[in-house]
């Protein structure tokens, strides 16, 4: 079940979460042993360290620009892309200027 987005509106998807300053904020809209849906928004500079999944996550880049890391390998994100972070591969995301992303994890 979808939780915490209003239904039967027309809503602009990056809007339904904030910066905050010196944050990372995020807004889980599903999550069970399956899947997560989960929007993030990340001041400047903020970041999710390293660590690895035990499922594939899509990141799809909302607003302003993201730096992905995948097993070592940099690439940056902007809005409208997206990158799939496989199952139990490090990676990390950094914001060198404000950034929101869509993730997708499915386990």
């Amino acid at each position: 079940m979808i939780k915490n987005f209003k239904s039967s509106e027309v809503l602009l998807f990056a809007d339904q979460v904030s910066y905050q300053e010196g944050q990372v904020v995020s807004k889980t809209l599903a999550q069970d042993k399956h899947h997560s849906l989960t929007l993030f928004a990340f001041e400047k500079g903020e970041e999710i360290s390293t660590h690895a999944s035990g499922g594939d996550a899509l990141v799809v880049a909302l607003d302003g620009v993201g730096e992905v890391t995948i097993d070592g390998k940099k690439f940056l994100l902007k809005a409208g892309e997206s990158i799939l972070m496989p199952s139990s591969v490090p990676h990390a995301v950094f914001a060198p200027e404000r950034f929101k992303m869509f993730l997708v994890v499915i386990f």
